[in-house]
């Protein structure tokens, strides 16, 4: 019976030790793409912000005129 025990413990060691690196590595890569999301965010807004700028110089400027009827 403690021969089944202490395999027992073995195999939980194991898995626990697997688990922990498991977890190390998923942690990693959440690191990394909450890079990536910052920059691409960073480039979104800045060519947003180039879009509107180039929007407002195209667009034809629009004059306030009373219909002939007024």
């Amino acid at each position: 019976m403690s021969e089944n025990l202490s395999e027992r413990l073995t195999e939980l060691e194991i898995r626990h030790a697997e688990q922990e690196k498991t977890i190390e590595e998923l942690s990693g890569e959440i690191a990394e793409q909450w890079k990536l999301i910052t920059a691409l965010n960073k480039k979104l807004s800045a060519l947003t912000d180039r879009f509107l700028e180039l929007e407002e110089q195209t667009a034809p400027e629009i004059t306030v005129t009373k219909p002939p009827h007024w």
